[in-house]
């Protein structure tokens, strides 16, 4: 053998062996039954789980007479999305049994109604008045939080149901969700398609109708702050951006915050869909056109970020940066999301109605329903990273803590939804 080819040979037995020992060592950290890094891995957390928080009118007769509406904040009723797998005893308390409490909020099917009737002739429009008072239907209904989420089967619509066998009697807003929408998935989980849509044709904008953006579950390695994230919300109907906030540790891994910033849904920027129908002002966005044409209305929780008129048309109601705020934590180095946090608010558009006896008197209000906070922390890429990049650990004098991840609390013992699991 040459001089010249030993110089090869023997630095890359060298390396091999380096590897190898490099390997065996980051898995023994792994293997240690004892170790904090196995016992994470071993019982990780929920990776998902929604929590849902309702708005309880606690004045209807003064919002009927034209005055300002009260509600008082309830939950949060907790649900995780079954994946076949083995549920473990950890998960989020929910504030009460969904089964049992009862919510007073604003008659979403009436409400629908309301709003096609202002296509309706003069005469269709009186007929129907007249059919809705003979059924001493309410602006408000009183249901069980697993009727609201999950569907009942709604007098209004079963009538109508009667005469038009094409309308669903039911009505739940998580009503026969894992069925209104399929993501197709591109590369690197890049979303591509939804609904077989590449593009969302009713919004003006060319940047909010391009279906674009990532799943949420991976982006691109070397992350800089500089940039904007697009992510694909299928709440808004349309893809939305991201901005580096400032940088923050989860359980001792480095990690960059990346939240929406404040202009993101204001609907007067240029920048942003909106039509001349549908512009509301800051904060808040109309997507009724992708929705059947319901007056929804979509926000983030509290109008946290919204024009303050939208927060001081209700009382009750005072956003948090901490517990309203939707970001997304990501370890820059791989791209990928440590922690995420997605909360969004659902509110109906109320309009006075001088058709119906009860309903001559409403203000005009974007009025809330409930806000969903999806939560994410991501404890198989924790590790990934603590074993990957100890010295951030290190630095932060953080050691992972299994039982830190999620709080360790029994499941109730309520019905569940065949799809969802109440924790």
């Amino acid at each position: 053998m040459t001089r010249r080819s030993c110089a090869i040979y023997v630095p890359g037995i060298v390396c091999v062996h380096l590897l190898l020992v490099a390997q065996a060592f980051q898995t023994s950290r792994l293997k240690r039954d004892k170790s904090q890094v196995f016992q994470a891995w071993k019982n990780p957390p929920p990776p998902v789980y929604m929590e849902f928080y309702f708005f309880n009118v606690t004045n209807p007769e003064v919002l009927l007479a034209g005055g300002k509406a009260s509600v008082q904040q309830i939950g949060p009723y907790t649900y995780r999305a079954q994946e076949n797998v083995t549920f473990l005893e950890n998960g989020t308390k929910s504030a009460g049994n969904p089964e049992v409490d009862l919510v007073r909020t604003i008659n979403i099917p009436l409400v629908a109604l309301m709003n096609d009737m202002e296509t309706f002739s003069f005469i269709l429009r009186t007929v129907v008045c007249m059919f809705v008072d003979s059924l001493n239907v309410s602006l408000f209904m009183t249901r069980t939080v697993h009727e609201i989420l999950w569907g009942f089967k709604d007098p209004l619509l079963t009538k109508i149901h009667s005469l038009q066998p094409e309308v669903d009697e039911y009505f739940g807003l998580m009503w026969k969700k894992n069925s209104l929408y399929k993501e197709g998935l591109g590369s690197n989980e890049k979303i591509e398609t939804w609904n077989s849509l590449r593009k969302m044709s009713w919004w003006p904008s060319s940047q909010s109708s391009v279906i674009s953006g990532m799943e949420g579950a991976v982006f691109h390695p070397l992350i800089n702050k500089n940039e904007l994230l697009y992510i694909f919300a299928a709440e808004l109907c349309r893809s939305i951006h991201l901005t580096y906030m400032k940088e923050v540790e989860v359980k001792g891994v480095r990690a960059y915050r990346f939240a929406p910033p404040a202009d993101v849904l204001m609907s007067l920027n240029n920048a942003v869909a909106c039509m001349l129908e549908m512009c509301l002002g800051i904060g808040v966005l109309k997507v009724g056109v992708c929705r059947e044409g319901l007056p929804v209305v979509m926000s983030f929780p509290r109008f946290y970020q919204a024009d303050k008129a939208y927060i001081d048309t209700v009382d009750g109601l005072k956003p948090q940066k901490e517990y309203h705020e939707t970001y997304l934590d990501l370890q820059p180095t791989l791209g990928v999301p440590i922690r995420s946090c997605k909360r969004t608010q659902l509110n109906v558009l109320l309009k006075r109605f001088s058709g119906f006896r009860n309903m001559r008197y409403i203000q005009k209000t974007v009025f809330p329903i409930l806000f969903v906070s999806e939560v994410r922390l991501s404890s198989l890429t924790l590790i990934f990273c603590l074993v990957s990049f100890p010295n951030d650990q290190k630095r932060a004098g953080v050691y992972l803590q299994p039982g830190n991840l999620v709080k360790r609390v029994p499941f109730s013992n309520s019905t569940r939804d065949a799809s969802a699991k109440i924790l």
